[in-house]
């Protein structure tokens, strides 16, 4: 049986990410999602362990000197980390487990787990990215400016990323067919196939 794969996403806000992630899952049979860790206390309808590991803040601090964690950072006073026994466990089972994370946590993933396949997701244009977050109507200007700040500093990691999705408005579709084809390919990968030659090598 051949190990999963582990795939990092990120994108900015309004970039249409989350339907990406949606698609993806719905079609994607041995595509697990990956639950962070977070201190900030649980919302109406959230499931601990589904929506997000809910723990203290103590608890936190001792999965980050354990080495529990493949990436953790801190936002708006809560802090937020990827627990990694819980993918290591559905790789080795053959399941391909993807990471939705800001790029500051994508940035640890990829030092850390360099054969990662990692995934940027970005408008066709900025202005279509402003345009995206104004045309939903329930977000402040100002948050709109801090979201756009955000967004122009997450397009200058997009490079050291291995592909690049463009999210087109109203084809959700395309780039969810993108983003599988990427995962196909990383599982054609030689050194994750190599073993089929085992006995002529």
């Amino acid at each position: 049986m051949s190990k999963g794969q582990l795939i990092v996403l990120s994108g900015p806000s309004g970039v249409g990410k989350s339907s990406i992630v949606k698609k993806v899952m719905e079609r994607h049979p041995k595509l697990r999602f990956s639950v962070s860790a977070t201190t900030r206390e649980k919302r109406p309808g959230e499931v601990d362990g589904v929506s997000y590991y809910f723990v203290s803040r103590e608890a936190f601090q001792t999965m980050v000197e354990r080495d529990e964690l493949l990436e953790h950072a801190e936002y708006v006073e809560n802090c937020y980390g990827t627990p990694a026994k819980p993918i290591d466990e559905a790789l080795d089972l053959g399941y391909d487990v993807l990471l939705d994370i800001e790029v500051q946590g994508a940035m640890q993933v990829m030092e850390r787990r360099p054969e990662a396949v990692t995934i940027f997701i970005a408008a066709p244009s900025f202005a279509e990215l402003e345009r995206r977050l104004t045309g939903r109507g329930d977000t402040a200007p100002d948050k709109i400016r801090k979201r756009l700040e955000t967004a122009r500093r997450e397009y200058t990691f997009a490079p050291r990323y291995d592909y690049l999705v463009i999210s087109e408005t109203g084809k959700v579709e395309e780039a969810a067919d993108e983003v599988l084809s990427i995962i196909k390919a990383a599982h054609c990968r030689t050194e994750n196939r190599i073993h089929y030659l085992k006995e002529e090598l």
